[in-house]
């Protein structure tokens, strides 16, 4: 068997294979001689089916069965054969085969990227430095009262915090738009959950008062039929409420599953969560950081086909974010040239995946379902599942080996706690 590989630019090869003509017409011929004794024709008895009439009847069809079996066998000859890993199916051009003469192919196809050097690693991260408080966690009660609270009619003008229940109808030029009308709907003012200026104007309004506001829409606001406009909503109030928040007491405790300690072991419960989220958020920040620097100092291809295929498990994934395609193909190639990244930093450094890691990790995954044995067993039942918990761990693993062993200017900075929190929001959008 002859193979010639040429490279055509980036990841993509070119190789061309031709197979002894005897590889094929042997294995034709063995199939016809053995379907003589068991094929069944018309004025033939069983068995007795001469090869000459055989091969006139299926003698095309046989070839082309064994021309795509060879073709299939030797082309993983040839890419052992060459060191290729190719990435994707590769695409076939069939030529013409004839008995007696070689079979040549030509195969398309892109390889797995490789990084043929060591690891670079010059460059630097900041690490936060934050400690929960009691003034975290008394926020963190607090909001946890607002989220029990209830709701009384205050007999006053509504003021930033109360909740006003409505009827609206929205026109723009004169004219309704969709989605302009609703009716008894409760908004809670200051929170932002309407058109800036929206619930500003219902300040000073009470139960019974009607007002028309005057709002315009921002210009990146999701219908285009309205975006940028400049709108009317004729409103009317139906009642005023003032929240009523819940004391901090056992009972209270309790309705958060405490069942003993009372606000004392709230206060604990709520500590241990909010320095769990810390430490994620801190671990987060470094990965971001360490990930976005590995990838500036080790450029690598990945191949286009790949990146289609990630795509498109993007868009399944993000179907309801209405990410753009622009988007989904930045952070697939992104995803693809840091596992490139990540591997042979891995492979470098002899970084093997903890498998304890990867069993806490799985039962932290598992323990907010109601039966969380049945799903770790799910998990490890799951070969791709628990390979997507084995690809985290080792990031994990890696981001932790190059902050501590790579050389990597880590330069510590004091935040708070709320401070993490809110840079983590704005960077999810």
């Amino acid at each position: 068997m002859e193979v010639s590989v040429e490279n055509t630019g980036g990841l993509a090869r070119r190789m061309t294979v031709q197979v002894p003509a005897e590889r094929v017409d042997q294995e034709v011929e063995s199939r016809l001689q053995s379907m003589t004794r068991t094929v069944r024709l018309d004025g033939f008895r069983a068995g007795k089916v001469p090869l000459k009439v055989v091969e006139q009847k299926f003698g095309k069809q046989v070839r082309l069965e064994v021309i795509g079996q060879v073709v299939s066998s030797t082309m993983q000859e040839a890419f052992a054969q060459e060191s290729l890993r190719p990435a994707g199916d590769p695409s076939i051009e069939p030529k013409e085969s004839v008995p007696g003469e070689p079979l040549e192919y030509v195969a398309t196809f892109e390889i797995f990227p490789e990084l043929n050097a060591e690891i670079s690693y010059g460059f630097s991260v900041v690490r936060p430095t934050a400690a929960i408080t009691d003034e975290d966690v008394n926020a963190m009660l607090d909001t946890l009262r607002r989220q029990r609270a209830t709701w009384k009619t205050a007999g006053r003008a509504a003021q930033s915090g109360d909740q006003a229940t409505i009827d609206f109808t929205g026109t723009v030029d004169g004219k309704p738009f969709s989605g302009n009308t609703a009716e008894n709907m409760p908004i809670v003012l200051g929170s932002g959950s309407m058109i800036k200026g929206f619930e500003e104007q219902l300040e000073g309004l009470s139960a019974g008062d009607e007002k028309t506001l005057n709002i315009t829409f921002p210009e990146d606001y999701p219908s285009s039929e309205v975006a940028g406009k400049p709108a009317e909503f004729a409103v009317k109030v139906h009642d005023v409420s003032e929240m009523v928040l819940p004391e901090l007491d056992d009972s209270f405790a309790e309705g958060f599953g405490i069942t003993s300690g009372g606000m004392t072991g709230l206060k604990a419960e709520v500590t241990g969560n909010m320095q769990r989220e810390l430490s994620g958020l801190v671990a987060s920040k470094l990965k971001i950081q360490v990930f976005d620097g590995l990838l500036e100092k080790n450029p690598v291809d990945v191949p286009q086909g790949m990146v289609d295929t990630e795509v498109q498990q993007l868009r399944e994934q993000h179907a309801l974010q209405g990410q753009s395609d622009e988007v989904l193909r930045a952070n697939a190639e992104k995803r693809l040239k840091l596992g490139v990244v990540v591997s042979e930093l891995a492979k470098q450094n002899q970084i093997q995946v903890d498998p304890d890691r990867v069993r806490t990790m799985v039962e932290t995954i598992a323990a907010s379902y109601e039966k969380p044995e049945e799903v770790i067993q799910w998990y490890y039942g799951n070969q791709e599942m628990l390979a997507n918990v084995q690809s985290s761990v080792m990031e994990e693993q890696a981001v932790e080996w190059v902050i501590e062993h790579s050389g990597v200017e880590v330069k510590d900075q004091k935040m708070s706690f709320n401070e993490l929190v809110e840079e983590a929001r704005r960077a999810q959008g």
